[in-house]
């Protein structure tokens, strides 16, 4: 999501960047280039004009223009005022005062309404018992699909009987069913349509009015593009909506709806759907969203994969690597999973600031699985041999390459990358000084 949107705004700014000083001709040619990017990112024709005219507003003050360094004063204002098209900050749940909360959620057949209601009670089960509650009885398997995603993610669920037809009614059992078990947080998953009709409607309505929501979250899905704003906005006609959830923007989405949802519904986002597991659902956060919109990284959200990637016991173990000056191929495995852990190996690239530019990294082919072919060559060596690779030779390399469904050619690469992890271990290592890098790095004194 945003690839094609980043890669026209860095190529504007880059276009900036050489300039030593703007004029205000240089600014308007730039920002016609940011309207056509924005367009083509599919964000509302009418929240990209307001959007450009208040871009250019600030940024053909003298300001920014007689500034040193100019280019900067502009993507600053882009920044800011992308951020503040998408909201003012995070816009967290609502939880009453006097519990249950209710959440109703809602939203298109197909859009992800299920699986973001087990998100959404794994994501807060840390501090609430949540109960989720089947409200779909069109759809034949959507009562067993969310009882089965309850059940992975341990958390609480009711559904209906056999026959049951009036969502009314289960919801009140429901309710009662909470009281009982002292679950404070209730997440309504109501039925979908391929399209919105008055039936539809009605049925929502109706439920609405008994349940008395805390929250009425919307889920869309980023994937279809401008057609998320409509539906959102033909939504909130008819059912007062508190938030939306962007599904599958880890998809191929050119990004528009993220953008032009607040401005034209009036709603925020909420969540963002950002992958198929359960513990996929990210709080939506306007600056952060900004940021690698424009390139510039997201060094906050990065550092939240690792903290639920690491495990504190691993990194005792690799600690102890460090302070003894020699890792071994258990510890790389160690690392190898945290890494996969962390999810996709591009999607974290996306978060480190300038990697779009990185030599190496632009355009590179990032495939999962040569990193689940590495933990194969690895799991095929013997405890000794991952103690001591060193003795690795050519018989017990062909072995490991037959036992990973690889080749000798990859255990080889593979050695050779340890014993690189390993120089480097040392060059790095606590205490030295002078430390000797490689070929072509600066010299560094400790």
């Amino acid at each position: 999501m945003f690839d094609s949107l980043r890669e026209r705004l860095e190529s504007v700014f880059k276009g900036l960047k050489n300039r030593g000083k703007l004029t205000e001709e240089d600014v308007s040619a730039a920002l016609r280039d940011v309207r056509r990017a924005l367009l083509e990112g599919d964000v509302n024709y009418r929240v990209v004009k307001d959007l450009v005219e208040k871009i250019k507003g600030r940024a053909v003050g003298r300001e920014v223009l007689d500034s040193i360094t100019p280019a900067q004063q502009v993507i600053a204002i882009v920044y800011e005022e992308i951020s503040a098209l998408m909201g003012s900050g995070k816009s967290s749940l609502s939880f009453s005062s006097r519990p249950p909360t209710k959440i109703l959620i809602a939203g298109l057949q197909g859009s992800g309404k299920t699986t973001t209601c087990v998100k959404i009670a794994k994501k807060i089960s840390d501090s609430h018992k949540p109960l989720v509650v089947a409200c779909d009885l069109r759809r034949p398997a959507a009562v067993e699909q969310l009882r089965v995603l309850a059940e992975r993610a341990g958390t609480g669920f009711f559904g209906p009987e056999e026959g049951e037809s009036d969502v009314c009614i289960l919801a009140g059992k429901a309710m009662e069913f909470a009281a009982l078990r002292l679950y404070d947080v209730i997440i309504f998953d109501t039925a979908g349509r391929l399209d919105i009709d008055d039936e539809l409607m009605e049925e929502l309505s109706s439920l609405n009015r008994k349940v008395e929501p805390t929250e009425t979250l919307l889920v869309v899905d980023s994937m279809t593009g401008q057609e998320a704003v409509n539906v959102a906005s033909a939504f909130h006609e008819k059912v007062p909506l508190s938030g939306l959830v962007l599904t599958k923007v880890d998809g191929d989405s050119r990004g528009g709806a993220s953008l032009s949802a607040l401005a034209v519904t009036g709603v925020p986002v909420k969540f963002a759907g950002v992958g198929e597991s359960i513990e996929d659902l990210e709080v939506f956060d306007p600056g952060r969203m900004a940021q690698r919109i424009l390139g510039m990284g997201d060094v906050q959200g990065l550092a939240e994969k690792v903290k639920l990637a690491v495990d504190d016991g691993d990194m005792e173990k690799i600690a102890a690597s460090v302070g003894r000056k020699k890792m071994t191929m258990d510890d790389m495995l160690l690392q190898i999973r945290q890494v996969r852990k962390m999810g996709p190996l591009d999607k974290i690239l996306e978060m480190m600031p300038g990697s779009a530019n990185i030599k190496g990294l632009q355009g590179a082919e990032m495939d999962p699985r040569r990193l689940a072919r590495v933990e194969a060559i690895i799991l095929s060596m013997t405890r000794e041999e991952r103690g001591n690779p060193q003795i690795i030779k050519g018989g017990r390399r062909r072995r490991i390459a037959m036992g990973s469904g690889t080749s000798v050619q990859m255990v080889n690469q593979v050695l050779k990358q340890f014993q690189q992890m390993n120089e480097l271990m040392k060059r790095f290592a606590p205490g030295k000084r002078g430390m000797k890098l490689p070929k072509g790095f600066p010299p560094v004194r400790m």
